[in-house]
Formats: C-alpha cells, structure tokens, sequence
C-alpha cells in the first residue's frame, strides 16, 4: 500500500493532468512495468494508444498535446503560422469552422494517436523545409526564430514561431490555403515586428515565393519597421511566379497577384 502511494506521488509530480506520455518515458522516470501496469488498473493513467497514457483524458487541450510532443516526446514541432500569430495577439481573424486548427510546424512524423484524439482540434502538419534549410534546422538546438509562451498556471511553456517567422509560414499557403485577403488583414497587425529579427528571417528563408510576397504586402502598409530591412542581402531570385491564374503580374516583384489588390 506504502509502495502504491509513493508511486501515485511520483506519478502526480512528475506527470500533471492531461499531458500524455509513453510507456518508455514513465520507465525512464523511474517507474517500473509492475508500476505502470497498477496505475492502468486503478484508473490514474489512462491508455490513448499502444504504450501511450494520460492523466485524467478530460483534462487533454491542444496545449497539453503539443507541450507532450515538444518537451516529452521531442519531436522538432513548433507551433508556428496562423496559430502563432494567434497566441501572439497578432490575429483578428476567426474561423467559421467549429473545430480549431492547430499549425505544427516539424519534418518528424506525427503520431497516429494525435490524429485520432477526440478533441475539436485539427492538427495540422508542415514540413520546414520550403522554408528554411535543413542544414539550419540542424544547427539548432530549438528550430530557429521561435519564442516561447506560457500555456498553463505551471510556468510549463510552449515552443512557437516568432511573429516574423509565423507570417511567413502563412505565405506558404497563399494563395492555396490562404486568401489574399486574409494575408492583407494579418499585415495590417503587424506593426511592431523587430527590424532586426526580420532581417535575419528573410535573409535565411529560402523560399522566394515567400519573400517576394512578404515585400508586396509589406510594401502597402509602409511600416516604420520596414525602411530598416536591408534588401540587398536578401536573395529573391529570378523570373516571373504565377501565383493566381488570371492575375496582374507586379512589375517589382514578378508575382501575379489579384488585380483588384
């Protein structure tokens, strides 16, 4: 009974409610099969998945599942684009639909029991290396220009995409994913992003769809922020990009964009 009690504390300190965890990880934090297998039997871990455990399933949020990929799991998922901005107060936008989407942003696999959550969340995955090289990655110990955010009453945080950074994850998607529109309403709040942060991001992105479109937008809002980038070591390659079929082709950028803009 002593022993039972002393495992619950454990479990309780090291593992708050709605955090999900492994099988490998819990033994690697000192708790044995025998442990584990009573704790399941009692009803304080719950099984999501094969070797995979809750505390508490009510207590799950889309924060808690990306705090377990990021900070237990550790997968390379960043929390970037529209949800980024989001968190930052950077976003007006609301979405019609009823379930949330959550931007992660990482070239690991998402797991299976992520996907099958019964949560009204929709993760969705990108890969960064439309973005940024992955020799960059690589040389990270955090993906690069990320923040990190506060989630909880814990001091526990969450590992997401700087302002400067989440905008151009956003451009990735224009004009498939996001409309025109849309990217002109997110400019339009972002008044106070670093010069110097922005210069460091687009001069390492190397997408030249992104950078072309982010100068385009950039240009209409004529931000303080904006006659201190340094264009000249920015890269935006060469020739015409055809982003929207029967668009107005910019002379300064070579990019169709839609005539009434």
């Amino acid at each position: 009974m002593a022993v039972n009690v002393m495992r619950r504390k454990e479990l309780y300190e090291i593992m708050p409610e709605g955090l999900v965890t492994t099988h490998k990880w819990l033994m690697e934090n000192n708790l044995t099969r025998h442990a584990i297998d009573n704790l399941v039997k009692s009803n304080q871990l719950e099984s999501i998945s094969k070797g995979v455990y809750v505390r508490n399933t009510s207590k799950i949020s889309w924060q808690s599942v990306v705090f377990s990929l990021q900070s237990i799991l550790k997968t390379d998922f960043v929390v970037g684009g529209l949800t980024a901005l989001e968190m930052q107060g950077l976003s007006h936008y609301l979405s019609l639909s009823e379930n949330k989407i959550v931007h992660l942003f990482g070239n690991d696999v998402l797991p299976e029991w992520v996907v099958n959550l019964d949560l009204n969340v929709k993760f969705v995955r990108h890969t960064t290396n439309s973005l940024f090289a992955k020799k960059l990655e690589e040389n990270k110990l955090l993906q690069p220009f990320t923040v990190e955010r506060d989630w909880d009453n814990d001091n526990r945080k969450l590992i997401i995409s700087s302002p400067e950074r989440a905008y151009l994850e956003v451009l990735l998607d224009v004009p498939q994913k996001t409309t025109f529109e849309h990217a002109v309403q997110l400019m339009q709040g972002l008044t106070t992003l670093s010069p110097r942060n922005l210069q460091k991001t687009l001069e390492d992105c190397q997408n030249v769809k992104v950078k072309r479109l982010f100068f385009w937008f950039a240009d209409r809002q004529n931000y303080v922020w904006l006659g201190k980038i340094n264009r000249e070591n920015i890269t935006f390659g060469s020739g015409n990009r055809m982003l929207i079929k029967g668009g107005k082709l910019d002379n300064k950028y070579k990019i169709t964009v839609p005539e009434w803009l």
